[in-house]
């Protein structure tokens, strides 16, 4: 059998990606979010995944790409990424950014949320 791959023209239909949006959509609250998430991704990608949000929220506030990079330590060719798909994207940054879950604070520092995802990623690196 031939493993089918999810491209920019089939990403929507496909059904393993329709899958795994309902398995998320399913989870009652941000802890069941987390354990979904840690179950089908590696430390690695929750951490990049993560990283990436968080530079979308820095260019949100207007800090320039070399200023997100330092903060943040992602590369400059991901925020260059990020900035893409905030701008070009199907919206799914645009969305979070205009919702009442974004932080506007505008300091650069890089956020410590407290959010059960981070609390998994914290204790991955000790």
């Amino acid at each position: 059998m031939v493993k089918q791959r999810i491209t920019e023209g089939n990403w929507r239909r496909d059904p393993r990606f329709r899958g795994l949006c309902s398995a998320i959509r399913s989870c009652k609250n941000e802890e069941e979010i987390a354990d979904l998430l840690r179950d089908v991704g590696t430390l690695s990608e929750l951490q990049a995944w993560s990283e990436r949000l968080e530079v979308a929220k820095q260019l949100a506030r207007g800090f320039s790409y070399r200023q997100v990079a330092e903060n943040t330590g992602a590369s400059t060719t991901t925020v260059t990424r990020v900035a893409k798909f905030i701008e070009n994207g199907p919206g799914g940054y645009r969305r979070f950014l205009k919702s009442k879950h974004h932080n506007h604070d505008s300091s650069p520092r890089v956020e410590k949320t407290g959010s059960v995802l981070q609390g998994y990623l914290d204790r991955a690196q000790k």
